[in-house]
């Protein structure tokens, strides 16, 4: 596999692999709080980026990293958001490049310039002067490296999901940010979706009441066999075959950790994990021709995981991880207070005082509640496309604070934080499901 042989990407997938098979005391250690796990001190070159506001810009520069299928989508967003140039971009696969530069040029803007020579090309990329934001759309062991390098560079760094695999990357995020005092931002696009936000209004306005619980995941079946050859598209596979735990968690604990205000208020306290066993790949795969090399392989990742996390305000969140289950798609994306439950797939809500089941014709609550970005950009979001028109609305919404100096809806914390969600519950699955505590990234800031 070609990514597998990028020298970045071996290095992470070192350190990832590792984190699902640490060693007893290793493990150990990130249970009782050792320096891994806990607050660290901020050093004297870093200061907090809880609140960060950078210079305003006039036209917003951008350097891509990675313009396959996420990629190319990101880019396609970008493209018809005002006030945002193209500067320059990046892949493996020179074709990518060639065809992403094309699309750019359609748009009437100067043909950005090109990288596909080599696997740290992308250095160069943020070595310009004519770049200010470094959107990375890689797969997930090559994340930290390029946003490193680019914040290292001047540059702002958004980041795909999940921002970082193993805890000690986690923290290079918040140091490289704190220390060069750049936005890092992870691209979650689901804190963006329409439901999500009007939710979020729900929870701001108290209608949900004093917050307890919530419930959120990424159920998501990819049907089919694992790669009888390997091509770049094809990374995940490895992940499958290496960790056992829950492997993309940001996507349904995002928006959920807005609504209960993580960093805001609250933090994330310690975690549990446990995962099934794995039967569902290897059972395809036993179907297989007697002489295929797919029927000896073996998978890590259990059918699913399920992760408990306590705050430390005392509430609970449930995040499970399945993709090889046959189900429907689900984020689960529930919230549950004093003051009622929302739960999604169908969106239903149900309020203390009401009778009956759940009530599913929301729309009075989309008048009087829908967020006023949805309310501005539904027209322009639905027809960019994008998982629903989400995707346009954070990326616009992205360029509207960098333009304007503002802070960002989702800090370098939140992306640490969420993504830790990873390391972790591959620790406590190791350790048969022992309690790991989530560090806080925040270093104490969390209570606003």
């Amino acid at each position: 596999m070609k990514q597998q042989n990028n020298s970045v990407s071996r290095r992470a997938f070192i350190q990832v692999a590792a984190s699902g098979g640490m060693v007893a005391g290793a493990v150990r250690a990130l249970s009782q709080g050792s320096s891994a796990a806990v607050s660290a001190r901020r050093k004297p070159d870093q200061k907090s980026v809880a609140q960060l506001r950078c210079p305003p810009l006039d036209r917003v520069r951008i350097g891509f990293i990675g313009v396959g299928g996420r990629g190319s989508s990101l880019l396609g967003n970008l493209l018809e958001i005002e006030n945002v140039e193209i500067k320059a971009v990046c892949d493996l696969v020179p074709e990518r490049v060639q065809r992403a530069q094309r699309r750019v040029v359609a748009r009437e803007q100067p043909e950005p310039v090109g990288y596909a020579d080599g696997e740290r090309n992308y250095e160069n990329l943020c070595r310009r002067d004519d770049v200010d934001v470094v959107y990375i759309a890689t797969p997930w062991d090559c994340h930290v490296p390029m946003a490193v390098c680019a914040m290292k560079h001047g540059k702002h760094a958004a980041i795909e999901v999940p921002a970082a695999m193993t805890l000690a990357e986690c923290w290079e995020l918040v140091d490289t940010a704190e220390q060069t005092q750049r936005h890092c931002m992870m691209l979650e696009n689901c804190c963006y979706g329409e439901i999500e936000m009007l939710v979020l209004t729900l929870v701001r306005q108290g209608v949900l009441g004093d917050l307890t619980h919530g419930e959120c995941g990424y159920l998501h079946e990819f049907a089919g066999l694992p790669p009888a050859t390997h091509k770049p598209e094809d990374w995940r596979w490895r992940f499958l075959g290496k960790l056992n735990g829950n492997l993309y968690p940001t996507h349904g604990l995002g928006p959920v950790a807005q609504y209960l205000g993580i960093h805001r208020g609250d933090k994330f306290e310690f975690l549990v994990s446990m995962s099934s066993r794995e039967r569902a790949i290897s059972r395809r795969c036993a179907a297989l021709p007697a002489d295929d090399l797919r029927r000896q392989a073996t998978y890590a990742c259990g059918d699913i995981n399920t992760s408990l996390i306590k705050t430390a305000l005392g509430r609970t969140i449930m995040v499970q991880y399945s993709t090889v289950q046959p189900r429907p798609y689900s984020r689960i994306n529930l919230i549950c207070g004093t003051g009622g439950t929302f739960c999604d797939y169908p969106p239903r809500l149900h309020l203390a005082g009401q009778t009956g089941d759940w009530e599913t014709d929301l729309t009075k609550y989309h008048e009087q509640y829908g967020h006023p970005l949805w309310k501005a950009l539904r027209a322009r979001a639905t027809k960019s496309g994008g998982h629903g028109g989400m995707d346009y609305v954070m990326n616009w919404r992205f360029i509207q604070c960098l333009r304007e100096g503002l802070a960002l809806d989702m800090s370098v914390y939140d992306a640490a934080a969420w993504s830790s969600v990873v390391p972790l519950s591959i620790a406590s699955v190791a350790q048969g499901s022992q309690p790991v505590t989530v560090p806080d990234f925040t270093r104490g800031e969390w209570r606003g």
